[in-house]
């Protein structure tokens, strides 16, 4: 116990340097990722057959293939064609590509679980369709999504663990740093290990309050 202190207490700042650019990669593509689920699952919902076929071709390629190729791809695949990524750039791509799919399958089950008669009465009353899925499904739908979009922010922070592979100064990547010089590999990663669960609890400590803040009273969420 008194090692793993006196790791925590030297390298704290290497380890505060690496979670930072852990929860910069982390917020930035999981918003970059809810940007591209939402497009990708009106697409499927309401889209005409070509935007329902292609959203659905990008989705199942990019659900269908580990991230870890992904990130290959991007970082080691594009350079012989003359696009050269730094790893974070890398990194926050693949992520942002590969949770935006993911995400517009939890707001296309979110967006289906709404009653079609929603849309029926909003077109009945001179709505476009546009606006009727702007001002009436999506608001709906972006409420009961909140428990899934929960556990894809949590996925999507522990998969950034991913990045030092292409070489990103994220949390991983430093604790590899620090065991590879002092050799403390076991007590290294513990200390890294821990870092992630407080983060984790924290942000879902978070979300569980935000979760209560949204719900509308009497209805009951999907899950």
């Amino acid at each position: 116990m008194e090692k793993i202190w006196n790791i925590a207490v030297k390298y704290w700042p290497k380890l505060l340097e690496g979670l930072g650019v852990t929860m910069e990669m982390t917020l930035i593509s999981v918003v970059a990722g809810f940007l591209i689920g939402i497009v990708l699952a009106i697409a499927r919902v309401y889209g005409n057959k070509f935007f329902y076929g292609l959203s659905t071709v990008i989705i199942e390629i990019i659900r269908g293939t580990p991230l870890l190729v992904q990130l290959f791809i991007l970082y080691y695949g594009l350079p012989p064609l003359g696009v050269n990524l730094s790893p974070f750039i890398a990194a926050i791509i693949g992520f942002a590509i590969n949770s935006g799919c993911y995400q517009a399958e939890y707001l296309r089950g979110s967006i289906q679980s709404i009653s079609g008669t929603q849309m029926k009465a909003a077109r009945s009353l001179g709505m476009s369709k546009t606006e009727a899925i702007m001002q009436i499904i999506m608001p709906q739908a972006l409420r009961r999504v909140i428990p899934a979009w929960t556990n894809e922010f949590i996925y999507l922070l522990k998969y950034t663990s991913l990045a030092y592979i292409v070489g990103a100064p994220e949390l991983m990547a430093q604790a590899k740093f620090i065991a590879s010089r002092n050799f403390q590999f076991f007590e290294v990663y513990l200390v890294v290990a821990v870092i992630y669960l407080v983060v984790v609890l924290l942000f879902t400590k978070i979300f569980s309050i935000l979760e209560k803040k949204v719900e509308i009273p009497g209805l009951e969420w999907v899950r």
